[in-house]
């Protein structure tokens, strides 16, 4: 029984283009150690080789019918060269932050090769203080929750001491021939009307895909030759390059809590408004003066439990949740309400999942569900919103790779078609990171909107200070001075 690609899954091979490369990415940071021991490219690979057994797609590639005569197979890569898809690169030392993002940029604007697994990770070294960095790439069709999670779940441990495992001794299994394949798709095709739907499909879309591509090839050819500009869609939203730009974040959960404690909401309420008040004080920068928007609608994906959706080996499903951020609203603190408000909706289904559930499942999952969020954000393109946060908590505890102490983990979300802005935020360890990725051309100022960032979360603790100093009504200021009593 061949491994048939599901056709969702597909459905993100066959929408990827230039400038829409289909894939997640993470930058995380590490404290190598100094010695024999130290965490090194070698150290990288031979953890790689130990864990890889437990995600075998990542060890797959795609084999297409003849005739497109049924979905593509997953079939093991017979060739398969750990060394290609672990690279080791070096910025000049010291390298600074801003020296790794112009890397991680070039690299995360390039398409996967489909005729290797999809997925590649980059052991940086050189970078500032003595530290390391691993950037990894994962098509949004290799991970989906329910047959793969991420490779990054996997190679982190809770000590450092690393964990002993059984030996590999995993062999690729033979590709299937052309004919074997033909004959495969054409008995399902007879057989399963499933399959058989999914292959019409797959074909009708196909050539939709097709007409939208030569009709926009025309435009661009008729504005080419007229020399005139495509038309701005909108401030956020507008047409995509095939160049990105990636900003990250660092900033501190007790914070968060600090706004929460003093205002009420959730942590990821916090998050939202923090990334409202950024936007708002970005767009007022630009001569657009907000381009007359009042709220941007945001997709949020959030965990459900909900037997309705597809199970996921995480515990709980994923679900599209729609918000407007409040851009307009002047005051840090009703725009913090108002996005309270909107998930109070969600949190009286009883669906919701609780974020200490999240953070405590085994290994570090937010990368499996920063991938998963992408999924989710794609399929709701239709739905018309402008732009995707995704927010996942992560574990409180360090974890270690090989021995060394992860010390923080950006995630890179990707772009959608006429979505060039998108922002993912993973708590971890006591920090709250922020990856922005921008289009190049779009947004080029996106290192202003990551300051936006600092200082939207600076104003709410602010006025969450001032807050704790002013007595709760009907309670009287513990620093106040004591009233004298009556006849003293």
């Amino acid at each position: 029984m061949v491994d048939r690609v599901r056709p969702r899954d597909l459905t993100f091979l066959a929408e990827e283009t230039p400038e829409t490369p289909l894939h997640n990415a993470t930058i995380e940071i590490f404290d190598p150690g100094e010695g024999e021991g130290a965490f090194d490219h070698a150290r990288l690979v031979a953890l790689i080789r130990d864990r890889i057994a437990f995600v075998p797609r990542y060890r797959q590639r795609l084999q297409t019918v003849p005739g497109h005569l049924a979905n593509p197979v997953w079939v093991d890569d017979e060739n398969f060269d750990l060394g290609f898809h672990v690279r080791r690169s070096a910025l000049p030392r010291p390298g600074t932050s801003a020296q790794l993002l112009e890397l991680v940029s070039r690299i995360v604007s390039r398409p996967l090769d489909r005729t290797r697994p999809l997925w590649e990770i980059y052991f940086v070294e050189g970078l500032e203080g003595g530290r390391v960095a691993l950037l990894s790439k994962t098509h949004q069709a290799l991970v989906d929750g329910v047959h793969t999670v991420d490779l990054g779940q996997l190679l982190l441990d809770l000590q450092p001491e690393a964990r002993e495992l059984d030996p590999d001794d995993w062999a690729p299994r033979r590709s299937p021939n052309p004919a074997r394949l033909l004959s495969s798709a054409v008995r399902e095709n007879l057989t399963d009307p499933g399959v058989l739907l999914d292959t019409v499909r797959t074909g009708s879309r196909a050539v939709a895909r097709e007409a939208d591509r030569r009709s926009s090839r025309v435009r661009s050819f008729a504005a080419a030759a007229t020399g005139r500009r495509p038309k701005r869609r909108g401030v956020i939203n507008g047409p995509l390059s095939q160049q990105r730009r990636v900003v990250t974040v660092e900033t501190r959960l007790s914070d968060y809590r600090k706004v929460r404690e003093a205002h009420g909401g959730t942590v990821n309420d916090v998050i939202l408004a923090t990334v409202t008040g950024a936007l708002r004080a970005w767009l007022m920068t630009r001569a657009e003066s907000m381009g007359g928007l009042r709220q941007v609608r945001a997709v949020v994906p959030v965990s459900v439990i909900d037997e309705e959706l597809e199970a996921t080996s995480l515990g709980s499903q994923i679900a599209a949740h729609f918000v407007d951020l409040p851009i307009s609203e002047t005051s840090p603190v009703v725009r913090l309400h108002q996005v309270s408000y909107s998930f109070q909706a969600h949190k009286d289904t009883g669906r919701s999942v609780a974020a200490n559930r999240l953070a405590g499942i085994a290994g570090f999952a937010p990368t499996t569900f920063h991938a998963i969020g992408s999924r989710v954000a794609n399929a709701e393109l239709r739905r018309g919103y402008q732009l995707s946060v995704t927010n996942v908590p992560g574990p409180q505890t360090p974890l270690y790779a090989a021995g060394a102490r992860m010390l923080a983990s950006y995630p890179v979300p990707p772009l959608t078609p006429g979505h060039p802005l998108a922002i993912s935020v993973t708590s971890y360890d006591g920090g709250v990171f922020y990856g922005i990725t921008a289009d190049r051309d779009w947004i080029p100022d996106a290192e202003l909107l990551g300051s936006c960032v600092q200082e939207a979360l600076e104003e709410l603790l602010e006025l969450s200070s001032a807050t704790r100093e002013r007595a709760p009504r009907g309670r009287r200021n513990p620093k106040a001075k004591p009233r004298p009593k009556p006849g003293s």
